[in-house]
């Protein structure tokens, strides 16, 4: 429907004034322009200028939006995404660790996901992925219960061997792992094994053959002994946070058969 002459009018004079200053026009959160306000405060005429030519216009120029679709005011209203949308793939793609070592060991492992397609690779560059909570040490008395019969292949942690001193005899194990602690290291050393890198595990070993996986215990942490039900419910084994361990403290019922009963 096209503009009344009154209406027409009004558009023009307005045309030619923004045109004249359009430094004076701001942007509003509607995506509207607006005559900006001086010392915060603007006329009473541009104030009625103003809303004639948005009642006007809103009137006769506005065109009906299909049926079940948005108009263009529900359409500004939303959230700033990053680009992409929505990510549901939370998994992690890089270490966040700084370490350099550990960078470059992903780097050679990407490489060798991406050209030799294997699945040791793969699981590998997963776990270097991980966090530290989820790289758990593995103790040389569990090391050499896994690698008994064994012995001629190579163990593989991505994580820390350390030391255990109720292990008296240590077979010629060849280990490859992240880190070593120094008595393990010692220890694994003088039995005539080898304890081995990462990059040197590329070399002797590419596709992962004639290798045993290793992981180490993951909820064997103090932490984890909390978890679970309430300390003291049915049924419930979970650690209770105790402030003291004296004969005072969450020693009574539950606890001793001499105190009514124990769960």
């Amino acid at each position: 429907m096209p503009f009344s002459c009154k209406t027409r009018e009004i558009v023009n004079e307005l045309r030619q004034a923004f045109d004249q200053s359009a430094a004076l026009l701001v942007q509003d959160g509607s995506g509207l322009l607006r005559p900006r306000t001086v010392m915060g405060r603007s006329s009473h005429k541009e104030n009625e200028t103003w809303r004639t030519l948005i009642g006007a216009e809103s009137s006769t120029a506005a065109a009906p939006h299909p049926p079940g679709g948005h108009n263009a005011r529900s359409c500004l209203q939303g959230i700033d995404l990053i680009a992409g949308g929505k990510s549901k793939k939370t998994k992690r793609t890089a270490p966040k660790s700084d370490d350099v070592y550990l960078k470059l060991t992903v780097k050679l492992y990407r490489f060798l996901v991406r050209r030799t397609q294997s699945k040791f690779n793969a699981v590998i560059l997963k776990r270097l992925f991980m966090s530290k909570v989820n790289k758990a040490p593995l103790s040389l008395s569990r090391l050499v219960e896994f690698m008994t019969g064994k012995e001629d292949k190579i163990a593989v942690l991505v994580g820390t061997i350390t030391d255990d001193l109720r292990v008296h005899e240590i077979p010629a194990i060849k280990v490859t792992a992240l880190r070593f602690t120094e008595r393990a290291r010692a220890r694994i050393e003088k039995a005539g094994g080898e304890c081995l890198t990462f990059d040197q595990l590329a070399l002797r070993a590419p596709l992962g053959q004639n290798t045993v996986l290793l992981r180490g215990p993951k909820n064997s942490r103090e932490a984890v002994k909390h978890f679970g039900p309430a300390p003291g419910v049915p049924h419930s084994h979970s650690k209770p946070y105790v402030r003291s361990k004296g004969r005072k403290f969450e020693k009574a019922r539950g606890k001793r058969k001499s105190r009514g009963f124990k769960v």
